[in-house]
């Protein structure tokens, strides 16, 4: 057995994003005593950050009240136009906003890079005395003798890809805590461990997912608006019969944050997200603000969507999640930073009062009730019926009992939808019943191929390690993924990981290209016989986002 070193603190907060580090902040806020801990897997805070993003800074105005004049990022560009379109092929029709709930307005709210914002929020934590170590993934849970949860092992390494060790192999270390807080985001491996192992689910609808895609555009500056926020809808997604949108957002510097959405409970299994977003940049409407531009980045990231019927219990003996690891994203907001710092900072107050009066290891009940009633919950369940309204009856007909609901529920009434949701994998169907999608080719200019844009990601993994794809049975994978559903995981992963081999009189080959992951966590939600595992890489791999 591994001898391991071990390090003791009262909390240790598992993911560096806006939720982990709202909740150190906080801990350090009510007792500056506390020694707290945040591991994360990037290489460095704001690596592995990517959103929109436009930020609704209700949580910051409490975290840090005087934000605005502390040289913050996000202050940059507030929101100061706001369109919503609804495409067909060649046109657009706009959605006055005035029609719209006002939940629905971006009125006081920033745009901008949350990455910058969350290398901003951990300069604020460590400057408190917090604990940050990126490039420590959190690779295993400990317990104590009770089945609480007692802190985690961090990854091996220097472990060679056929599982020896090379000669810089450094062993992972135990982080031994009072309370461990689970911010890993969307499909955090410890978290889906933690929801099975304590029956989170067990009173929720299952959560489901989108894919977002990104890319960063340095434009022309005389097309650009500061401020300016677009949402699309429509177009092209109703070509395959999937739901989903785009966003565009003039940010600072004159650059452009564009992006695509889909929902991943689609049907066909010839859908490509990636292509789809690509298809969509080539609408006139969008096309008309990159024309003259140059993209700068790019990446992925899997979005939760199930709202407020799919969150968890949040509390269990020694641990809690938090953030987008619960689950607390707005979906016809696009927007979830603020409720997932407002989950962190509920947590932290939780654990403060149970360290204070002796406590450790206990269960967090009282996190868990509080968060039920703060404004996360008013605010998630005036929604809570747009993504299920749209997944049951379509993007037109949904969108407009959508609407009509989060009207209502204003009003303190709402409309009979069903709320049941389907695992997103559960919804792939077989490849026969479904007509091939025709992609246009990139032209290089507006549209790109994965692999060249995958390079804008600055991903990056050590060649000689192990597999962090974990395929359980690859026969499986021959016979069902690839003869059933048609191979869907070489189209749904956004970074070309994932391609079948055929060659004649040889066996179909499976191949993983992991050295491509951008850590999207999709193979890992749409895989149809949920038989790929993401588990996590040595330290630092995956993208190295700038600014995204």
């Amino acid at each position: 057995m591994t001898e391991r070193e071990s390090m003791e603190c009262d909390v240790v907060i598992i993911g560096g994003g806006p939720a982990g580090l709202s909740a150190a902040i906080r801990l350090k806020q009510i007792n500056e005593e506390l020694e707290v801990v945040v591991l994360e897997k990037g290489s460095e805070i704001g690596a592995h950050i990517l959103s929109g993003a436009v930020v609704d800074p209700k949580a910051l105005d409490e975290l840090l009240p005087d934000w605005r004049d502390m040289d913050c990022p996000m202050a940059e560009t507030p929101v100061t136009d706001n369109w919503h379109w609804v495409l067909s092929k060649k046109g657009k029709t706009s959605l006055p906003h005035i029609f719209m709930p006002p939940l629905m307005s971006n009125d006081g709210c920033y745009t901008g890079s949350l990455g910058k914002l969350t290398r901003w929020l951990g300069e604020q934590a460590e400057a408190l005395g917090v604990m940050v170590f990126p490039g420590f993934p959190a690779s295993e849970v400990l317990f104590d003798d009770a089945g609480a949860v007692r802190g985690v092992v961090t990854q091996d390494m220097g472990v060679a890809a056929d599982g020896s060790e090379k000669g810089d192999f450094q062993p992972g270390m135990e982080i031994l805590a009072k309370y461990t807080l689970f911010a890993e985001g969307a499909r955090g491996n410890l978290t889906k461990k933690m929801k099975a192992r304590f029956d989170l689910e067990a009173d929720c609808q299952p959560q489901v997912y989108g894919l977002g895609i990104k890319e960063l555009w340095d434009i022309d500056p005389k097309k650009h608006v500061p401020g300016r926020v677009i949402h699309t809808q429509g177009w092209p997604l109703t070509e395959s019969d999937s739901w989903g949108g785009g966003f565009l957002y003039h940010q600072a510097n004159g650059q452009v944050a564009l992006g695509f959405v889909t929902a991943l409970d689609y049907k066909n299994p010839w859908v490509s997200p990636y292509q789809e977003f690509q298809r969509w940049k080539q609408h006139p409407a969008i096309r008309e603000y990159l024309e003259g531009g140059t993209r700068v980045a790019y990446g992925a990231r899997a979005i939760n969507e199930g709202g407020w019927q799919s969150v968890p219990k949040l509390a269990f003996p020694g641990g809690a999640l938090i953030g987008c690891a619960a689950g607390f994203v707005n979906v016809p907001r696009i927007k979830g930073s603020h409720t997932a710092m407002k989950s962190g900072m509920l947590a932290a107050e939780s654990v403060a009062a149970a360290i204070a009066a002796g406590h450790a290891q206990s269960e967090l009940s009282d996190y868990d009730a509080n968060l039920r009633e703060s404004w996360i919950a008013k605010e998630l369940k005036l929604v809570q019926n747009a993504q299920p309204a749209v997944a049951k009856y379509g993007g037109d007909i949904g969108t407009l009992l959508a609407g009509a609901d989060m009207w209502m529920r204003t009003l303190k009434i709402g409309l009979p939808i069903s709320m049941e949701h389907h695992r997103d994998y559960t919804m792939t169907g077989r490849a026969d019943l479904y007509p091939r999608i025709d992609y246009p080719k990139p032209d290089g200019t507006i549209s790109f191929d994965r692999l060249t844009n995958v390079a804008y990601s600055f991903t990056n993994h050590a060649e000689d390690q192990p597999n962090h794809l974990k395929v359980e049975d690859y026969e499986l994978q021959r016979e069902s993924e690839l003869a059933v559903f048609g191979g869907p995981s070489e189209r749904y992963c956004p970074a070309g990981v994932y391609e079948w081999i055929i060659e004649e009189g040889q066996e179909p080959r499976f191949q993983i290209n992991s050295q491509n992951c951008v850590h999207c966590k999709t193979c890992d939600i749409k895989d149809p016989n949920q038989n790929i595992e993401w588990t996590t890489p040595e330290g630092g791999g995956g993208p190295n986002y700038p600014n995204m």
